[in-house]
């Protein structure tokens, strides 16, 4: 893990994350904790990976997942084929 990296927090990381939410790190805390969790300080992200929250987060660093971008999503193509004015593609009525 290092800062600028997509995670997903969920139960395997801590009980508290019933929900998992996708952040983005912005740092590792270096502060003393039990064998095998740590202290992260990331930016929580809603559906099109914009910060929504800022928080510190208690977790087993074993259960910390890396996360995904968020879908964009499809473009809608920005101008339409024009139909046919000259009459030579036209089906003749009745065939």
């Amino acid at each position: 893990m290092k800062p600028g990296d997509l995670l997903l927090i969920t139960r395997a990381a801590s009980v508290q994350f019933i929900r998992p939410i996708r952040c983005r790190l912005i740092r590792i805390d270096d502060r003393p904790t039990y064998d095998g969790w740590v202290w992260l300080d990331v930016y929580q992200l809603d559906a099109r990976d914009r910060a929504v929250a800022r928080r510190s987060i208690f977790v087993q660093r074993a259960g910390v997942r890396p996360g995904e971008p968020a879908r964009q999503p499809s473009q809608r193509p920005t101008a339409r084929p024009r139909a046919c004015t000259t009459g030579r593609n036209r089906i003749p009525p009745g065939s």
